[in-house]
């Protein structure tokens, strides 16, 4: 034999509610633009990267430490826990495509990773560096 289970009415939601909510629960949305252009760097990373920092590394295909590079950045900024809860932004540059960048930036060699926070660089670092080197690179933002 089964038993009628009474659920609560469902309240209808007034839009005023959905305006003033203030807690959020979820996760900050960290966001990976790989392989990005000229024109996603600058709507991104000079426009809009006063709100967080975002880590810029300048890469190539043909470069073995760029690819030993490349997955600790990503662990890094998808994974909070690592950097104290910082929200970090991850985009990737090849500068064998964009070299008007490179030149901007001068990037002489490879990988070089910039940091960038209200849309001027602010920390950098040539090279591969281990995973605790780079958590520190990233607490300081």
């Amino acid at each position: 034999m089964h038993r009628a289970i009474n659920l609560p009415r469902a309240r209808p939601v007034l839009r005023s509610n959905i305006l003033a909510r203030t807690f959020h629960a979820s996760t900050f949305k960290r966001e990976h633009f790989l392989n990005a252009s000229a024109d996603k760097f600058e709507e991104r990373v000079i426009s809009k990267s006063a709100d967080k920092p975002i880590l810029v590394d300048f890469f190539a295909e043909w470069c073995p430490p760029c690819k030993q590079l490349s997955p600790l950045l990503e662990k890094i900024t998808s994974d909070p826990s690592l950097v104290e809860g910082k929200d970090i932004d991850l985009m990737t540059i090849n500068t064998d495509e964009e070299t008007d960048l490179a030149i901007k930036y001068k990037i002489s060699s490879l990988p070089t990773v910039i940091a960038f926070k209200n849309g001027s660089p602010v920390a950098q670092f040539v090279g591969s560096v281990p995973l605790p080197s780079l958590q520190a690179f990233c607490k300081q933002l």
